[in-house]
């Protein structure tokens, strides 16, 4: 990666909707340029998906979750990919093993996903955070 790519995955953060002319032109090169970098990122798994951000009004936490030393993380946490309301869940190092950011209709919909966790056996832990404000970085 360069900085040319750097510079279209910065603005493909802020919208992934933008059209390969209007990058071109921000970062100085042509529409084909463009179009040949982001396909080889997304070859290349730079790039995973498109996605959104919503502001739905909803509920927005991450879900912090330890498991014991001899769980699969992957395996637990593809299972919780699953769960509606579960945005990403993520591997991480530190306290916790797993962080499930979660979007809900309500308080009691990230209570539901709370308590879902808690009923695995291989739960140990967890400890929840309201997200209050979101920027893209």
């Amino acid at each position: 990666m360069d900085n040319l790519d750097r510079e279209i995955l910065a603005i493909l953060r802020e919208d992934a909707r933008t059209p390969y002319t209007e990058i071109a032109e921000r970062v100085g090169t042509s529409e084909g340029t463009v179009r040949n970098r982001v396909e080889r990122m997304l070859q290349d798994d730079v790039i995973e998906r498109f996605t959104i951000s919503t502001r739905t009004g909803n509920v927005k936490a991450m879900i912090e979750i330890g498991v014991a030393v001899d769980v699969d993380t992957r395996d637990i946490s593809d299972r919780m990919a699953e769960w509606d309301q579960v945005d990403f869940v993520w591997q991480v190092s530190g306290e916790e093993d797993i962080v499930l950011v979660v979007d809900a209709a309500d308080t009691a919909g990230v209570n539901d996903l709370l308590s879902r966790a808690r009923e695995l056996d291989e739960v140990i832990s967890t400890k929840t955070r309201l997200i209050l404000e979101e920027r893209i970085g």
